[in-house]
């Protein structure tokens, strides 16, 4: 069977870090992988006098670094959750720069990255860009498991009915490979694509159902029709009837100074998903 040997968690001072880290710690302790927490936020600029030489005067140059509020919120976040037993993490931490570049460097040594929906309320959480998930998966390349707000409600290391969105591509396929490990634990895995061209649709589920029983990937059903008005929300309907504790789906879009422009379906998920999912680019 697949397996996951190194995992990498995001934390951030954020109000949804500890939930992000005790779901990582469980997906690392199942598969026996190594993990480590990476705090990452913006910095932001603070001046720092210093003598005007020939005036007497203070200048005042901007510096950048990491609010320490913040920095300790995370750490009492990491301490808290880990001084139960259980499996071990590493901390580790950026201090400047820019958070996307660095932990998108990181994230190349990863099999799997563990991050969280943008929470638009959330004011502890307001040193992170807005798009940091959507251009750390663009930078990276590597599949990441992206948690939802109320991620309590989801056990994502005993997911046991997951949803595969297939679209014929390389992002797609990326997204299945790195989610091989779970579809194998899984009990039913179902496979959706919709198309006008029903002799398309029918060989490309076909094709993707056999390489998956090639994994040991099992209890496979189908979903087939034509393409609804709004993807993104038929996905996320579909997941809900059939009750699936993960989505599976390639991430479209191009990185370009950053700024992604994704496709509406991939923004819809981001956005309102109530599910796990696991993206990849």
């Amino acid at each position: 069977m697949e397996e996951l040997r190194s995992l990498l968690v995001h934390l951030d001072g954020g109000s949804h870090a500890a939930a992000r880290l005790v779901h990582a710690r469980a997906l690392a302790a199942r598969f026996e992988a190594r993990l480590s927490a990476l705090f990452a936020v913006s910095p932001h600029f603070v001046p720092v006098p210093l003598p005007a030489p020939g005036l007497g005067l203070p200048e005042a140059p901007l510096v950048d670094e990491v609010n320490p509020r913040t920095r300790r919120r995370a750490r009492a976040c990491f301490d808290h959750v880990t001084e139960t037993s259980g499996w071990p993490v590493r901390w580790d931490e950026i201090t400047g720069g820019d958070p996307v570049e660095t932990f998108a460097r990181r994230a190349l040594y990863a099999d799997l990255l563990v991050l969280g929906q943008h929470d638009p309320w959330d004011d502890d959480a307001r040193d992170m860009p807005r798009d940091f998930v959507e251009s750390v998966l663009a930078a990276s390349g590597t599949p990441a498991l992206v948690l939802p707000r109320d991620v309590t409600a989801h056990a994502v290391v005993d997911a046991g009915c997951i949803l595969v969105a297939w679209r014929p591509g390389r992002e797609a396929a990326h997204a299945v490979r790195g989610a091989l490990p779970l579809l194998q634990r899984a009990r039913e895995v179902h496979l959706v694509n919709w198309s006008d061209d029903e002799a398309v649709q029918r060989l490309c589920l076909d094709e993707l159902g056999e390489q998956l029983r090639l994994h040991a990937v099992e209890g496979l059903v189908r979903h087939e029709g034509p393409p609804p008005s709004d993807p993104g929300e038929a996905l996320l309907a579909l997941a809900a009837g059939i009750g699936a504790d993960l989505l599976v789906m390639g991430c479209y879009g191009h990185h370009r100074a950053r700024e992604l422009m994704l496709g509406g379906t991939t923004r819809t998920l981001l956005r309102e998903a109530r599910l796990p999912l696991l993206l990849a680019h």
